[in-house]
């Protein structure tokens, strides 16, 4: 039986203690969390969970296998180093860390101690982005040119993060799974229009990442829209696609259409052409993505095998974030 202990019971730690406890094989031994009301509200589904308001309750027990880490970031660094260094494997809640150096530190930790360090980039295991990720492999878009991204609502507030730091780990992410490719630059602005006394986090971002391809990814996050928002379009110069993750019926849309340049011998000017096809939107698998996150790092843990977002996919993460901040604060490109 393979025995996991979770830290934290916010928002999202409540999650993943129930698809670790439908997990075959699996058993939740303890869940730690420093607010009682949060450990009572827990137990009240789940009367059997032993609960803890000590972090060290869970990485001191031998009967713990893994530590899931799901607190805020400034404590993520500190609670992983302790659980590998005591022979855990960790699954750990983006961003990874808070700087890169940490990021470093915490995959040799893993490598040294020969333990799985997993992030939990939870819509990398989606049905939808995986699709994207089959027809981008297949060439069906051909060469990509852009990669634009908006995920806006109103809130959740952070008080530990600016608005990069909360949403662009997704984002983030999910462009490296699906594009593969070198970044040389990144740009980035945004305001804090909301603030007091003592409290100034970024609530509105836009960042720009050139990779060394010339493809341009462009990020738009914000905590102050009125409405909720999850769209990616990435384009090509076969297929465009569109990424719409609110959308239940058809998440994702391939479409047919394209631009071409022709010249025109006879009057000696450059012709654009449309095409404009047909728009397909496949089948996606709709199986929950953190229960495949929750059973991928059980297998990864018991077999050795290398996760699919492992310590250097959050690396990569990490740095893009730190990359961006430096950016905002500096307003310069910041680059890699």
């Amino acid at each position: 039986m393979f025995r996991v202990g979770v830290m934290g019971c916010g928002y999202w730690g409540p999650k993943l203690i129930r698809n670790f406890m439908k997990a075959r094989g699996c058993q939740v031994a303890a869940v730690a969390d420093v607010d009682r009301a949060k450990l009572e509200a827990v137990q009240s589904l789940y009367p059997t969970l032993v609960t803890t308001t000590s972090a060290q309750d869970l990485l001191g027990s031998r009967d713990i296998d893994a530590v899931i880490i799901a607190t805020p970031i400034v404590t993520h660094y500190e609670l992983a180093k302790e659980a590998l260094s005591r022979g855990k494997h960790v699954l750990i809640e983006k961003p990874m860390t808070a700087t890169v150096a940490q990021a470093h530190e915490l995959i040799r930790l893993a490598e040294q101690h020969h333990r799985v360090l997993m992030v939990d980039h939870t819509f990398v295991y989606t049905g939808a982005v995986r699709k994207i990720r089959e027809t981008i492999e297949a060439g069906e878009l051909g060469d990509l040119y852009y990669y634009d991204s908006v995920r806006v609502n109103l809130g959740l507030f952070q008080h530990d993060a600016n608005v990069l730091w909360d949403l662009l780990p997704h984002d983030f992410s999910i462009m490296i799974y699906l594009l593969n490719k070198k970044w040389s630059r990144v740009s980035a602005v945004g305001a804090a229009p909301v603030q007091s006394d003592g409290w100034r986090r970024e609530s509105i971002a836009y960042v720009a990442v050139e990779f060394t391809d010339g493809t341009l990814a462009h990020f738009h996050v914000n905590w102050l829209s009125p409405t909720k928002v999850r769209r990616t379009m990435i384009g090509g110069s076969r297929k465009m696609i569109i990424y719409d993750h609110l959308d239940p019926d058809n998440q994702v849309k391939i479409f047919d259409h394209g631009v071409k340049i022709r010249t025109d011998r006879e009057r000696y000017q450059a012709l654009v052409e449309y095409r404009i096809g047909d728009m397909i939107a496949p089948k996606i698998d709709q199986t929950e993505a953190l229960e495949t996150v929750c059973e991928h790092f059980i297998e990864c843990a018991r077999t050795g095998r290398r996760p699919l977002t492992d310590g250097f996919v959050g690396l990569r993460v990490v740095e893009l974030l730190e990359a961006s901040q430096q950016a905002l604060e500096h307003r310069i490109a910041a680059r890699l």
